[in-house]
């Protein structure tokens, strides 16, 4: 398969134009808040206050994405050039050319949204475990949008491979490639719906906390294993023993299986007390 599909939708004027990965971002974004508001309504619970999150975890999105790709990734170019981190414009040989946002890291996105939930739920007094149960089923539907944007900028890119899989990314080469970020959207998507079984199964008999666990534990270990069909993004991942998007995951992992655990401790602990 040849993939010549421009990444732009509309070009409009001065630079500027309507890619497809900004509508992606935007739709994943959006069906993730439809399927947490749904979960809201059905149990209800406050819309005010899925609306009131909804903007702490836009806001955390878009930060923590941006920051993580500088800091993880670029941090002496971006370090040297700081006003670049949050203005979509890059300086060239000819002046100030607009790029957009170009660069954005999940992980670091993960770890903003999940301080925008905590910050939440402190100001609002809603407890914390509930609420990222919930949202955690919704990421990976984002994450897969995210993840068929980044195919359509041609960007992410995997490894080369003679398989029938293989993609030819002519926008970068003519080299064919495992189409990494659809591994990862099909992964995602999978995720999701595994997801919500569990969630709607098991709200009622597995302690608070279990279902964010079992969400950071599975995409972690999926992003640590599609990662080995990646080429590496930046040159001095050629150096390490795994890719930096591989050791970002490995504490996610601990963590998830700290949360799963801990959660059925606690409700073993609620059960015995009543």
């Amino acid at each position: 398969m040849v993939w010549d599909v421009s990444p732009e939708l509309v070009h409009l004027f001065g630079g500027v134009s309507i890619r497809y990965y900004s509508l992606l971002f935007a739709a994943g974004l959006f069906l993730g808040y439809s399927w947490v508001k749904r979960q809201y309504l059905r149990e209800s619970l406050s819309i005010e206050d899925i609306d009131r999150l909804a903007k702490y975890i836009f806001v955390g999105t878009f930060v923590g994405a941006r920051l993580g790709h500088c800091l993880f990734y670029e941090p002496d170019y971006f370090l040297s050039r700081p006003l670049e981190i949050i203005l979509p414009f890059r300086w060239g040989s000819g002046g100030f050319e607009f790029v957009g946002f170009a660069g954005l890291a999940s992980h670091g996105g993960a770890i903003a949204v999940l301080i925008a939930i905590v910050l939440f739920s402190w100001k609002t007094k809603v407890k914390l475990l509930p609420i990222l149960d919930k949202v955690a089923v919704a990421i990976p539907l984002t994450g897969a949008f995210i993840r068929m944007g980044n195919f359509m900028n041609s960007e992410i890119l995997g490894r080369s491979t003679d398989s029938i899989f293989g993609v030819v990314f002519s926008r970068v080469d003519m080299v064919p490639r495992h189409p990494a970020q659809l591994y990862e959207a099909i992964a995602y998507l999978l995720l999701f719906v595994l997801l919500t079984q569990v969630y709607h199964r098991t709200r009622t008999t597995k302690g608070d906390g279990f279902v964010f666990g079992l969400f950071l534990t599975l995409l972690f270990l999926m992003r640590i294993l599609i990662e080995f069909f990646k080429i590496d993004q930046v040159g001095f991942e050629a150096n390490m023993i795994g890719n930096m998007g591989q050791w970002l995951s490995v504490p996610f992992v601990l963590v998830g299986i700290v949360l799963m655990f801990g959660s059925r401790a606690r409700r073993l602990i609620s059960s015995e007390g009543d």
